[in-house]
């Protein structure tokens, strides 16, 4: 299979996965937390430009059209007020992830730029691990598991294959299938209460 079909099945996932989610955030049935999504927005396309600077190609844009449909998720979280209880834990995560994106300036590097912003996004699960186990039923699973499908397709699409272009859609991969298995153990322990 061609790269540039690779990539088209990988933006049409990730069009697949944002379409009913935000149909159901429009619904009030998820309830993303805005934090989370502001890290992983501002996280998921600045990694699409290193990608694009270390030669990811069209496997990169996968990863760039994410970014910005993440930053209008974050923006509707917002205006829809989903998630209002942020603690102190929830401000300490924003806190990291924003201080930890000037780094790239500073290192002018690709690779540390991803490295950085990839543990930025790890963080940036921070505050909806939080939500989600307490309210487990307000995440979708197919969502998170789209992604892991979708990051698997947009790392076969890469022109280019290197540390920088395939560490954030493995980290990311990695830990929405995490993810997903504590909401599933969460839901699963509440049911049985």
């Amino acid at each position: 299979m061609s790269k540039e079909l690779l990539s088209a099945v990988a933006i049409v996932l990730t069009l697949v996965a944002f379409l009913p989610y935000i149909r159901s955030i429009l619904r009030g049935n998820t309830r993303p937390h805005v934090f989370s999504w502001v890290i992983w927005g501002s996280t998921t396309f600045v990694v699409f430009l290193a990608q694009l600077a270390d030669r990811g190609g069209v496997g990169a844009w996968p990863i760039g059209i994410s970014g910005v449909i993440t930053l209008c998720v974050a923006v509707l979280a917002y205006l829809k007020k989903s998630d209002a209880t942020i603690t102190r834990v929830d401000w300490l995560f924003l806190g990291m992830a924003m201080t930890a994106l000037p780094f790239w300036y500073v290192t002018a590097d690709p690779l540390w730029a991803v490295v950085i912003l990839t543990a930025v996004d790890v963080l940036g699960f921070g505050p909806t691990i939080r939500k989600a186990y307490v309210h487990p039923h307000e995440e979708q699973l197919l969502f998170y598991l789209i992604f892991v499908v979708r990051n698997v397709i947009a790392i076969a699409a890469l022109e280019h294959y290197s540390l920088t272009t395939v560490l954030f859609p493995v980290t990311t991969a990695v830990v929405c299938l995490l993810f997903i298995l504590m909401v599933a153990y969460r839901r699963r322990m509440l049911a049985t209460r």
